[in-house]
């Protein structure tokens, strides 16, 4: 398991390096405000299994990266952006399959359009087009406003785990039970949770930070460049959109317009999968990964 300190910009961000060394490289980007943990081990390992060299990272005000006062250490999509690509530097990696999630995939949009030289496929999941006003369409659900671009809007359940998190909790357990219930919340009851996993996840990224305390620094960044969403229509990587069917927060059919901005690119639907990663769907998501990864090393 070698772990490796990258450096960048003016930050240090924690990384490690997971499988055979000799094998298609994928690099893992997580969601906001999450680390490398978001990643569950038990998935890494079935991507591993495959055969593939797996990296993944803590993002800057996460996990073992540097984590600092957001007012007094700002940046935003640029800098989030660059990071991914430092980490390849560092573990000597030319190019890569890039699978990412959530927030995951602003960077992964932007990577294309800014390094596609060092993407040899891109995997986009659990989020949407780079034209989407995130945080605009949150808001709107909040005060029962239509939506403006067509698409729907995220649904209750992001609003109910939203307001639970601002429910009280004293002490280790009861933050870890919160978060928990959190993510029960994002996973829906279509396909089956595992409760006992998600508490082990929690506690391993916490144990990985070293605090209990959750980031918060990716919620005060600007929203993204939507007016390159455009630039899209000249991506050559090849690209596979997965759309959890469940997802309450890019529910159909955004993956479907996230798929229609990038030529070529493949739409996979996963069903009963929400906004979490679950055990019951490692496997289908792994299918789907190491299948493309394949077809875009084929001549």
């Amino acid at each position: 398991m070698p772990e490796r300190i990258v450096t960048t910009d003016d930050v240090q961000l924690w990384s490690e390096d997971l499988g055979d060394p000799a094998g298609p490289p994928l690099l893992l980007i997580a969601g906001g405000n999450q680390s490398s943990q978001a990643w569950p081990r038990e998935f890494v390992d079935l991507l591993t299994a495959e055969g593939l060299r797996v990296i993944r990272y803590d993002h800057r005000d996460t996990g073992r990266s540097t984590v600092r006062d957001f007012a007094e250490h700002p940046y935003g999509y640029a800098e989030l952006v660059r990071d991914p690509v430092a980490v390849l530097d560092a573990h000597g990696v030319t190019a890569a399959h890039v699978v990412a999630m959530s927030m995951g995939t602003v960077m992964g949009q932007l990577l294309a359009l800014d390094h596609p030289e060092r993407l040899l496929s891109m995997t986009l999941m659990l989020g949407g087009g780079l034209d989407i006003d995130f945080d605009g369409n949150i808001e709107r659900a909040f005060n029962g406003q239509p939506s403006v671009d067509g698409l729907p809007l995220p649904q209750q359940p992001l609003l109910d785990a939203l307001a639970l998190m601002s429910e009280p909790a004293e002490g280790r357990d009861a933050v870890l039970d919160l978060r928990v219930r959190r993510s029960k919340i994002f996973s829906g009851d279509k396909v089956p949770f595992g409760t006992e996993d998600f508490r082990r996840w929690e506690e391993r990224a916490a144990d990985h930070a070293g605090t209990i305390a959750e980031p918060v620094a990716h919620h005060q960044l600007a929203s993204h460049p939507r007016e390159r969403a455009v630039e899209l229509a000249e991506v050559r990587v090849p690209t596979q959109v997965i759309q959890a069917l469940e997802d309450p927060i890019s529910p159909p059919p955004h993956g479907r317009h996230l798929a229609g901005l990038i030529p070529g690119a493949r739409l996979v639907e996963i069903p009963g999968m929400g906004h979490a990663l679950p055990r019951s769907v490692h496997a289908p998501l792994a299918e789907a990964i190491t299948a493309h990864t394949r077809a875009a090393a084929r001549p």
